[in-house]
């Protein structure tokens, strides 16, 4: 029998990626493309510029990847990419360019939600059965949410305001830290006393499984802005935010193992579960619980094509005759909205 290979696209941010996964699991080619040197001057992410960036290499990123793999368009089962949630100009040009050439190699198109690709990667390389507590965090999103499928979620538990990620991207650029400014707080926090600067850890103590990161951020900005701050202090400062923030995402989640019923595994997914602390802290809720906790390889906790075309497999094999061409690209898309 012919494998089912899957061709996935991720443009929702500041990385184009294409990659080409098998029904295995087999990961057989990723190309990517980082635009952090392009956004770097600006100190984040400009749309505009993002979305002409996704252009300019979508092309020849799929041509690359396709070399590497040895495979060629009628290898191809179907074509997924992301239609949402993100940065709506960088979703259409990947969503558009994956519904063109899925019409002109009449292929199956499967839309993928952004964020069920990060909750579904760790199936990819870790044996994890329905339901999991997910807790899905990155620079846009913080959310606590049982996946019982792979159109399936149940959402606990979601930011009021800030997510973590753009908590941990502010202080940094507070500190004066470069852009992407999580990872290099993440490493001037090695150096620090995470003990010295007493932060707020908001919703703590609270019932349910809620986020709220502002009042943290304006925090930050009113130790750095007082006049006993000085450069010196800075790492004990990154590491006082690292573990507060650790502190919250682990107390909010052992609240929502409370509420979710049964489940075999916790799992992190999202560009803040590569942060070493965070896993740390999630490991000993884990433990705690007498549940297994997975986290993906690094790599795979940042955007990438990878799990775009792993959440594309599991789609398919929950519909085989998928075809989503009508669907539309949305800026915001939230899980919920997929079915509880």
């Amino acid at each position: 029998m012919k494998p089912t290979l899957i061709l996935g696209i991720e443009t929702s941010c500041d990385e184009t990626a294409v990659a080409l996964v098998d029904n295995t699991k087999h990961i057989r080619a990723h190309a990517l493309a980082s635009q952090q040197q392009t956004h770097a001057p600006y100190g984040g992410v400009v749309p505009e510029v993002a979305a002409r960036a996704h252009l300019e290499v979508l092309k020849d990123l799929t041509h690359q990847a396709l070399h590497h793999a040895k495979a060629d368009w009628p290898d191809i089962t179907a074509i997924a990419a992301t239609c949402g949630p993100g940065l709506i100009g960088g979703v259409m040009v990947g969503a558009m360019f994956g519904k063109a050439m899925a019409a002109a190699q009449h292929k199956p198109f499967i839309a993928i939600n952004h964020l069920a690709a990060h909750a579904l990667s760790p199936r990819l390389v870790a044996d994890i059965a329905f339901p999991y507590l997910l807790l899905l965090v990155s620079g846009g999103h913080t959310q606590l949410v049982v996946v019982r499928g792979a159109n399936h979620f149940s959402c606990l538990g979601t930011t009021r305001d800030d997510a973590a990620g753009e908590c941990f991207d502010k202080s940094a650029k507070l500190l004066g830290l470069p852009y992407p400014g999580g990872p290099q707080l993440e490493k001037l926090a090695d150096a620090g006393d995470a003990t010295r600067f007493a932060l707020p850890r908001p919703m703590v103590g609270q019932a349910g499984a809620d986020f709220s990161f502002a009042g943290l951020k304006t925090a930050v900005r009113l130790v750095i802005e007082g006049k006993n701050f000085g450069a010196e202090d800075a790492p004990h400062l990154a590491a006082s935010v690292q573990e507060t923030i650790a502190h919250v995402l682990a107390e909010r989640t052992e609240n929502a193992l409370s509420m979710a019923g049964k489940v075999e595994a916790l799992v992190v997914a999202g560009g803040v579960a590569a942060n070493g602390a965070v896993r740390q802290r999630l490991q000993a809720v884990a433990e705690k619980n007498r549940l297994p906790f997975v986290a993906p390889p690094l790599w795979l906790c940042t955007d990438n094509g990878a799990m775009i075309a792993h959440a594309g497999l599991e789609r398919l094999a929950e519909n085989p005759t998928i075809n989503d061409q009508s669907i539309a690209c949305r800026p915001r898309w939230p899980l919920e909205e997929m079915g509880g």
